[in-house]
């Protein structure tokens, strides 16, 4: 009966890998990258030329990866099937994609395009059994799509102000026992100290302030890694914009501060440092939240079982 029990809980849905479906796998695989080279290689050259606010996207397919290998045995549980409704949004997305291309000229447009083409090729051959624990890893490639620039000036424009108000009040606090003061015009702060004026523009601090991009995306990871509970994972994505702005109001006052020693710290490969190491306390600051709202759920069960 054990014998019987283990040979059941070996067997798997799947079909067993055969060369012919591997090379399968691989002529669809060159294919799909074949179709959308330009887009790839247009994504890969704004990440690598912007690498400070869209660096992220290189990570993005790797925790994309990574939700795919920690739902695989769930995975590996359903029975793959061809599911032809999928080839409604394949089609749907590669003519979207090359409409895009043509008419519109936007590149967000082209790598949604894109991502539904993706959706619908792993629908079709995979159905909806497997598409279940698929959604999110495919989902979640968004966040690697660089958004057009009208969209993050016109979104991020009242953010720049936050963060220079922000910013203003920090270095406010700090300037009244470390003898500077600083004055603020719309987004352009002004420190003055020993007769010296040093202006720091918050729109070139934090080059439109696009990391909040890889905030939602560092959220979305936090939340499905670290809480078990819906509500926790919505409060988490809800807590991505304001602690982007606070971060970047902790960005903006440490050039500030660097600015005051040497002007050149807050420009170039320091300016690019300091928003690279930034992301750190912010990966802790989502930890530390997710671990609060774990702990509060802990405290409750606890408190539920003493009381019974």
């Amino acid at each position: 009966m054990g014998t019987a029990t283990a040979e059941r809980s070996t067997t798997s849905p799947w079909p067993r890998f055969t060369p012919a479906l591997g090379a399968g796998a691989a002529l669809l695989t060159v294919a799909y990258l074949g179709l959308f080279f330009r887009w790839f290689e247009r994504q890969g050259l704004l990440s690598y030329d912007g690498l400070e606010d869209w660096g992220h996207a290189f990570i993005i397919p790797v925790i994309s990866a990574f939700f795919i290998w920690r739902n695989r045995e769930r995975i590996e549980a359903e029975a793959p099937e061809v599911f032809w409704p999928g080839l409604a949004p394949m089609l749907l997305g590669i003519m979207s994609y090359f409409y895009a291309v043509v008419a519109i000229q936007s590149h967000m447009i082209e790598g949604f395009a894109v991502l539904l083409t993706l959706f619908g090729l792993t629908l079709l051959l995979l159905g909806p059994a497997v598409m279940r624990w698929l959604v999110i890893p495919i989902g979640y490639l968004i966040f690697g799509i660089t958004l057009a620039e009208i969209i993050m000036i016109t979104v991020t424009f009242q953010l720049q102000l936050l963060a220079s108000e922000g910013a203003w009040v920090i270095l406010g606090a700090i300037g009244s026992f470390a003898d500077f003061t600083i004055d603020l015009d719309g987004n352009t702060l002004r420190l003055y100290q020993g007769g010296r004026t040093i202006p720091l523009n918050v729109a070139e601090a934090c080059s439109g302030m696009r990391m909040v991009v890889a905030f939602y995306a560092l959220s979305v990871w936090v939340a499905l890694t670290w809480c078990r509970q819906w509500w926790q994972r919505i409060a988490l994505f809800l807590c991505a914009g304001p602690v982007a702005v606070f971060m970047n109001m902790i960005r903006v006052a440490v050039l500030g501060l660097l600015s005051i020693w040497d002007s050149n710290l807050a420009a170039g490969q320091a300016h690019t440092m300091i928003g690279t190491l930034l992301l750190i306390p912010s990966l802790g600051l989502y930890l530390g939240i997710a671990w609060a709202l774990n702990r509060v759920v802990a405290d409750e069960t606890q408190d539920g079982k003493a009381t019974r």
